[in-house]
C-alpha cells in the first residue's frame, strides 16, 4: 500500500509537469493549428537564463521570475518574427518552420552554455515527507511543483473564463475569421497565445530541471510526454491537458516503480501511438471538429 501511494504522488507531481507542456502546446494549436515543435527547446533555453540568474545572484526566485518573463518575450517574439509570415503559407511550411526552431535554439543553446550537463537547483528540499512512520514518497519540492502548475492553470482558466481578454480568445480559437468580422484584433491575440506557452514551457523547464540536469536537449523527452499529454486529453482542450499529463505521469510512474525506469519512454511512446489509433482526438475532444 505505501509503495502505491508513493507511486501515485510521485506520479501526480510529474504528470503535472507534462500537463505544463501539454498546456502551452494547446494554446498554440487552438489558436493557430499549429503543432510548436520548438516548445521543449524554448522550455530549456530559458531554463538556462534562470541558471545564469541564479548562479550570478544566488536568488532561485529571481531566477524564477526570469525564466517565466523570458518565456513570455520569447513566445511573441518567435511569432511575431518567424511563424507570422508563414502562416498564409501552406501549414506544413509552420511546422518546418517550428522543427527549425528547434535544431536553432538547442545549437545556439549549445554555443552559449557549452554541451556539458549542469544541475539545477530545486527551490524546497528533496528530502522525502513522512507523516509519523509512513512515507508519502514525495518532497516539499514535489509540492511546490504540483501547486505552482496547478496556481498556473486555474489562473489561465479565470482568465479564459471571466474576462475580455479571454472571451476573444476562445472566440479567435472558435472562428478567427467570424471573430476578426467582429472587431478582433486576432493578430495581437496569437501573440499573445504564443507568450502564454512560451510561459507555460519556462515553468515546466524550471520545475522539472532538478530532476533532469540542464543541457541542450534536456527538455526532448519532456516535449515528447507533454506532447502525449495533449493528445490523451484532446489538443483542443486546456482541461483535457490537465487530465492527460496526470494520467500520463501517474501510469509512468507506476512503470518505473514496478517494472523498471528503462520501460519509461517506450511506454510513452506506445500510449501515444495507441491513443492516435483509437482516439485521435482525445479524451475531451469537442463532439465535432472545428473547421479551419
Amino acid at each position: 500500500m505505501q509503495e502505491f501511494v508513493e507511486f501515485t504522488l510521485l506520479g501526480v507531481s510529474s504528470g503535472l509537469v507534462y500537463a505544463a507542456i501539454a498546456l502551452s502546446l494547446v494554446l498554440i494549436w487552438r489558436g493557430t493549428r499549429v503543432l510548436n515543435f520548438a516548445q521543449g527547446a524554448m522550455a530549456m533555453f530559458t531554463t538556462y537564463l534562470a541558471l545564469e540568474v541564479i548562479n550570478g545572484t544566488g536568488s532561485y526566485w529571481l531566477g524564477f521570475v526570469v525564466a517565466l518573463a523570458a518565456g513570455l518575450v520569447l513566445g511573441a517574439v518567435l511569432e511575431r518574427g518567424v511563424v507570422r509570415p508563414v502562416m498564409a503559407r501552406p501549414p506544413m511550411n509552420a511546422v518546418i518552420v517550428t522543427i527549425g526552431l528547434l535544431i536553432l535554439i538547442e545549437g545556439v543553446a549549445g554555443i552559449i552554455f557549452g554541451a556539458q550537463y549542469r544541475s539545477f537547483p530545486a527551490a524546497y528540499s528533496v528530502s522525502g515527507i513522512k507523516v509519523g512512520s509512513f512515507s508519502l514518497g514525495i518532497s516539499p519540492d514535489d509540492v511546490f511543483i504540483a501547486a505552482a502548475v496547478l496556481a498556473a492553470a486555474v489562473v489561465l482558466w479565470l482568465i479564459f473564463q471571466y474576462t475580455a481578454l479571454g472571451l476573444r480568445m476562445r472566440a479567435t480559437a472558435f472562428d478567427a475569421g467570424v471573430a476578426r468580422l467582429l472587431g478582433v484584433r486576432v493578430g495581437r491575440l496569437l501573440t499573445v497565445g504564443w507568450a502564454l506557452a512560451g510561459l507555460f514551457g519556462a515553468l515546466a523547464g524550471v520545475l522539472i530541471s532538478p530532476a533532469t540536469f540542464v543541457y541542450p536537449n534536456s527538455m526532448d523527452a519532456i516535449f515528447v510526454l507533454g506532447f502525449t499529454a495533449a493528445v490523451i486529453g484532446g489538443l483542443d482542450s486546456p482541461l483535457g491537458a490537465v487530465l492527460g499529463g496526470l494520467i500520463l505521469g501517474i501510469a509512468l510512474s507506476f512503470v518505473a516503480g514496478y517494472l523498471s525506469s528503462d520501460l519509461v519512454n517506450l511506454f510513452g511512446l506506445a500510449v501515444l501511438v495507441v491513443v492516435l489509433m483509437l482516439r485521435p482526438s482525445g479524451l475531451l475532444a469537442r463532439a465535432a471538429a472545428r473547421r479551419v
